[in-house]
């Protein structure tokens, strides 16, 4: 074993020991907002973070915003999102919610995320009153139960130098995959879908919009991974620089992002240095709960 695997096995050990609750609690008070004025509120990054804001928690916490401005009884279904430019997470991000419609059924909201004067994230939300309607969705994907799988901790052990530290820090979200993890498909150029079971590593609160909101930030995990195993290629393993451009979800029925959900994501095209996403997120009961959608720049450079 090499010093590098060395050392990377010994964070990884050490990451196993601080999981579940207390990093899952980590989560729900970054989504827990100040609120500097009634349209205007404050979130800020772990203590220990990466060289920019990861996007789903800009997202969750974009979300949080536009949520605490709309009353209860009237669920987010959808949000469109644009990552404008890369978040520093040493500093605060402001949060500025426009009322942008209180309807008789829907309410839209806009959030515009800025640090140093200038945009960097941009999120539009719409709520709507629960009500009766139409009802069909797909059947979700034959799959074995998240319990018969490996966590990702386990997954990533033998490869853990190779990806770096950002892949052995503690998560919120206890992933587990499906399909063969995405380095192990390198050089395929597989067509497959990319799958993986999520859910919060602990218990949450019993208040819907924070369900919601860990949900999004689940969403800008692993998605990218189906363009990535559609060329062949893996962060880490080969020169690949990427970043989310832009995010939408759908909220379909109700959920907790504390039990587990199936994601299942495919790339239906990539140009331009562009790719697309789709993905599905299902309970384990099969109900189908959500549908996202990002675009993500992605550059494969030359060895």
């Amino acid at each position: 074993m090499t010093e590098a695997a060395r050392k990377a096995a010994a964070e990884l050990e050490a990451v196993q020991m601080v999981r579940g609750q207390p990093v899952l609690d980590r989560l729900v008070a970054l989504l827990d907002l100040e609120r500097i004025e009634e349209n205007i509120f404050r979130g800020v990054s772990p203590a220990h973070s990466t060289v920019r804001v990861f996007g789903g928690q800009v997202a969750g916490q974009a979300l949080v915003a536009a949520g605490r401005t709309v009353p209860s009884e009237r669920k987010v279904h959808s949000l469109h999102a644009y990552f404008i430019r890369p978040g520093d997470p040493s500093i605060p991000i402001v949060y500025e919610v426009d009322r942008i419609r209180d309807g008789r059924s829907f309410t839209t909201r806009r959030v515009v995320g800025v640090q140093r004067g200038k945009a960097i994230f941009a999120l539009s939300a719409s709520f709507q009153q629960v009500e009766p309607g139409v009802d069909h969705a797909d059947s979700m994907p034959a799959v074995p139960p998240p319990d018969d799988l490996p966590s990702r901790l386990e997954s990533i052990r033998e490869v853990a130098d190779k990806l770096g530290p950002m892949a052995t820090m503690p998560r919120p979200i206890d992933i587990r995959y499906v399909t063969s993890p995405p380095w192990e498909r390198r050089g395929e150029g597989s067509e497959t879908h990319n799958q993986v079971w999520m859910r919060a590593d602990g218990t949450l609160p019993d208040d819907d919009l924070l369900h919601v909101c860990v949900l999004t930030y689940a969403s800008d995990m692993t998605l990218l991974d189906s363009i990535l195993v559609r060329q062949g290629v893996y962060w880490g393993f080969d020169k690949v620089l990427g970043a989310s451009l832009d995010h939408a979800v759908w909220f379909h029925r109700p959920f907790r992002a504390d039990e587990w959900f199936l994601y299942d994501s495919v790339s239906p095209s990539a140009s331009g240095a562009r790719g697309l996403a789709t993905g599905r997120f299902f309970a384990q009961d099969g109900t189908l709960i959500a549908t996202v959608v990002q675009e993500g720049l992605l550059r494969i450079l030359p060895d």
